[in-house]
């Protein structure tokens, strides 16, 4: 696997004067590691660390999810780029299946893992913002839903066997909205109908910072690529595909070419005038692993022996 850097939580400052304000702030967190107990899984260690299921599986390859055993070394994939979006409101990320909140200026970036929608009942890109907010919301399941298990009733009250948890945002869309859930093991994963779940502490988080009027952008960006501290870094995450292959098999076998060649011609833009300094054989690796761990991709030739 390659090897990411530790990343600090504070912005450093960009080496070249032209790009200083592109190359400060792109990248949040720490990535982490831990040993294992033995009664630990993937699934416990990611709720505990703010993580979903993909991600924690995507870092910590050939690791058994539900048995990993007792002292294994784990990574904690808490670093990440952030998207290439505008940074105000909420920024939903399903290629990456995570959720980012910009709050005023001054503010700290939150972010929230989130499970979307499985395939056949896709969440939506676009911009829209939230209209609504709702503590014990109650539950109508829409008439496509019902078709598909007619045993649910027209309408499920606040308590355990509401799929929407504690907590709901609204979006301005017909019957889409950022929810809790009473099936934690979800979030991180392609399960639901469209709709974007949290676990039920950051669905609560959530609700209390983000007011009427959020802005909020829907994108689909499986591949990041940023810069910290002078160096530029890709973060790239498994596509929808192979999301569901990691999940059924442990492993990423199909290669999306495509996706691959968008990547190689956004990090040569972003690179702008320190192409020379990439290292294309890691950035080779990295689009291939989808680890979800930021890689620095940028190297410092002066230190190479001619």
């Amino acid at each position: 696997m390659v090897a990411a850097l530790p990343l600090a939580s504070a912005v450093g400052a960009a080496t070249q004067e032209a790009e200083s304000e592109r190359r400060s702030g792109d990248m949040i967190g720490v990535l982490g590691h831990i040993v294992t107990d033995y009664e630990d899984t993937l699934l416990d260690i990611a709720r505990a660390n703010g993580l979903g299921y993909v991600e924690m599986i995507a870092a910590n390859r050939g690791i058994d999810p539900w048995v990993p055993g007792e002292s294994t070394p784990i990574v904690l994939p808490t670093a990440h780029v952030l998207p290439d979006a505008v940074r105000e409101g909420l920024v939903v990320n399903l290629g990456e299946h995570r959720l980012y909140y910009f709050g005023p200026p001054g503010t700290e970036t939150v972010t929230f893992p989130l499970g979307v929608g499985r395939e056949g009942w896709s969440t939506p890109l676009g911009s829209t913002e939230i209209v609504r907010k709702k503590e014990r919301p109650t539950w109508f399941p829409p008439e496509s839903i019902r078709e598909e298990k007619p045993h649910l009733p027209k309408a499920v009250p606040p308590g355990p066997y509401n799929p929407l948890g504690s907590h709901a945002l609204y979006f301005d869309w017909p019957s889409y909205l950022i929810h809790g859930t009473n099936m934690p093991w979800g979030v991180g994963r392609r399960v639901s109908h469209g709709c974007i779940r949290l676990y039920p502490e950051d669905i609560a988080r959530l609700f209390e910072l983000v007011p009427i009027g959020t802005p909020v952008q829907v994108i689909s960006q499986a591949i990041k690529i940023g810069w910290y501290d002078g160096e530029l870094y890709v973060d790239a995450h498994p596509e929808a595909e192979q999301a569901d292959e990691l999940e059924s098999t442990g492993r990423i076998e199909n290669v999306d070419a495509r996706s691959r060649a968008d990547a190689l011609f956004r990090i040569k833009t972003q690179a702008g005038a320190a192409q020379d300094r990439l290292d294309w054989h890691i950035i080779r690796r990295a689009l291939e692993e989808r680890s979800g761990v930021p890689v620095q991709i940028t190297v410092d030739r002066s230190a190479t022996p001619s």
